[in-house]
């Protein structure tokens, strides 16, 4: 299952890079996009695994930058 989330306060497309990166380290993850122009995150997981990988996502994402927030 692929979905696109809206990113509010990613600040720069180096911290977009490292999101990225983490992000597609997480088990489970088949793909992952974080888009600092489009402010967007896209992210291809197994829908069964969805809602747990997306709170590890958001784990991620926070220990690159604390202020960045995925609209879920």
């Amino acid at each position: 299952m692929k979905k696109r989330f809206d990113m509010v306060d990613l600040d720069c497309a180096n911290c977009a890079a490292k999101m990225e990166e983490a992000i597609k380290k997480i088990e489970g993850v088949e793909s992952a996009t974080v888009s600092f122009m489009a402010q967007k995150l896209s992210i291809e997981a197994a829908e069964e695994d969805f809602d747990k990988i997306m709170k590890k996502v958001v784990k991620a994402i926070k220990k690159v930058d604390a202020d960045c927030e995925v609209v879920l």
